[in-house]
């Protein structure tokens, strides 16, 4: 049966992808531009800047890969606050509510129905690119057609235009297309080996639909049936990577996915799986266990979070902000969940 999903140009959220089954149906990127040398957008140092939430996953992930690479000189970077916020509210008839910039410091920023005080804390990193208030200021400064105005985005100040709002893309073009101008060249998130290249891809095929992008669709899901086959999904996924980390412990003593390295598919499901018990379980009623059951996921967790890099971009205050006050729908007064999710030191 062929479903439609119903969204378009106009301001839009996540919230907003639905198919006519009640399936949550994610929207592509509009911005898919490559940084290369001899492109229209050369790999310069001090050209480009990459704007992320700490809440979002897949921005989440592009800023740890900037600074796992070293290109923290060379790239600059802004902070969102967790909390959405009415990106136009000066215009009563246009409810769009989504990501926007404050200030350390500035006065507590409630939901959009009111409930809540949620601080501005030194987390946040303000627009110092363009001295824009929200996100959506960006893609309106770009041209947008899409409506859907997300992170990661990352900006070429020269061209005043968005390069690209796709995380893979973005963590491709930070892994090679920097190295003249990183300070670890050779920290590779893409294996220049094929079988390794290879096996990362096939572990891609099922982790992103039914992981990364399967609590979405659990915690999205606006029909039973729909939340019930994702939810399912999810935990085949879980168990079947949670016998594939034993076995490369156990016949191959390593402790990532495809080898004794951090790799993209490691970062991308490390950004999945530290969000998991702290919102996910609760938020998107992925329920029927924990990360914390899992031995061998949370060895993993714990794995990557002691890579300093990835430990300086994981904050759960931020994660834990952003999930439970940004969608009334799905939690009116904005209540934050006390637990944190079990310790992410190893030993």
């Amino acid at each position: 049966m062929t479903t439609s999903t119903s969204t378009n140009s106009k301001a839009h959220t996540a919230l907003d992808e639905m198919s006519n089954t009640g399936e949550f149906k994610r929207v592509a990127a509009g911005f898919r531009n490559t940084i290369e040398k001899g492109g229209r957008f050369e790999p310069e140092a001090g050209r480009y800047h990459l704007y992320v939430s700490l809440a979002c996953p897949w921005a989440n992930g592009t800023l740890a890969a900037l600074r796992y690479k070293g290109l923290s000189d060379a790239i600059g970077h802004s902070i969102v606050h967790p909390t959405w916020a009415r990106t136009r509210p000066d215009d009563q008839d246009d409810m769009h509510c989504g990501w926007h910039f404050r200030n350390p410091g500035d006065d507590p920023v409630p939901n959009s129905l009111g409930h809540g005080s949620n601080e501005c804390d030194d987390a946040n990193v303000p627009d110092s690119a363009n001295g824009a208030k929200t996100i959506r200021d960006l893609y309106e400064m770009a041209n947008d057609t899409t409506g859907k105005y997300s992170t990661p985005v990352l900006w070429c100040t020269k061209e005043k235009t968005i390069v690209n709002n796709e995380s893979p893309d973005i963590l491709k073009m930070f892994d090679g297309a920097f190295d003249d101008v990183a300070k670890h060249p050779e920290r590779k998130l893409f294996p220049t080996d094929a079988t390794k290249a290879a096996a990362a891809e096939a572990l891609n095929d099922y982790i992103y639909p039914t992981v990364n992008n399967g609590v979405y669709r659990c915690g999205f899901a606006k029909k039973q049936a729909a939340y019930e086959q994702a939810h399912k999904q999810l935990f085949e996924s879980l168990d079947r990577l949670e016998e594939h980390f034993k076995n490369n412990r156990e016949k191959h003593g390593i402790d990532f996915l495809t080898g004794s390295e951090m790799t993209w598919i490691d970062l991308r499901l490390y950004m999945t799986l530290v969000r998991f018990d702290p919102v996910y379980v609760v938020y998107f009623k992925t329920s029927h266990k924990r990360i914390a059951d899992f031995p061998n996921l949370l060895r993993f967790v714990r794995k990557c979070y002691s890579i300093p890099e990835i430990k300086a971009s994981t904050n759960i205050r931020h994660i834990k902000m952003h999930y439970f006050t940004s969608h009334p729908t799905l939690n009116t007064y904005g209540i934050i969940p006390e637990h944190n999710g079990p310790s992410l030191e190893e030993g």
